[in-house]
């Protein structure tokens, strides 16, 4: 599997990642078609070019110059053997560290231990990302997790992330959201 592959070879140079995306929508919400592979690594910008040579050795990379661009843009755009796609964001926010270390292990029968981003974290990302879509997974995520979800700290994670990027419609819509699903 892409994910693990990705994962491990993250770590076997000390960096920290964590799964977001599509296969932590699987874990926590109602499970849809994902082609790509979302990953989070850690990488405080001082790593950067050692995550990417470390993905680099693993994987094709999707684009010329794959690497320069990774370095001028955090986000690393590759694809495995079996063809899948993977978007790897270098992460530098303290939310996304903070997120990693969050990160838990998941696994399904027949496929390797992948960690992914909390049920929590997995809301703030697609609510500041807030395409329907993601509106969508929210929504599943919200209905197969119940009452286990800490809104409180949800909103407390969205909120200076939307603030900064000037995004205040992000906490709206996800509070409505909130109100027109209660926790069961």
């Amino acid at each position: 599997m892409a994910a693990a592959s990705a994962l491990t070879a993250l770590s076997e140079q000390g960096i920290d990642a964590c799964v977001i995306g599509g296969l932590a929508v699987a874990r926590w919400g109602e499970p849809r078609f994902t082609a790509d592979v979302d990953l989070v690594a850690m990488t405080a910008v001082r790593r950067d070019a050692e995550a990417v040579d470390a993905l680099l050795a693993k994987f094709s990379p999707r684009m010329p110059d794959a690497r320069a661009f990774a370095l001028a843009h955090r986000v690393l755009l590759l694809e495995s053997s079996e063809g899948v796609q993977l978007d790897v964001s270098l992460g530098a926010l303290d939310f996304e560290r903070d997120m990693v270390v969050r990160s838990t292990e998941w696994s399904v029968d027949g496929c390797p231990t992948i960690r992914t981003c909390s049920a929590e974290d997995l809301l703030v990302l697609k609510a500041f990302a807030g395409r329907e879509k993601d509106w969508s997974d929210i929504r599943g995520i919200i209905h197969r997790q119940g009452a286990a979800i800490r809104r409180d700290a949800v909103l407390r994670r969205l909120t200076p992330l939307a603030e900064f990027a000037e995004r205040p419609e992000a906490i709206r819509v996800l509070q409505q959201v909130f109100r027109d699903s209660p926790p069961v």
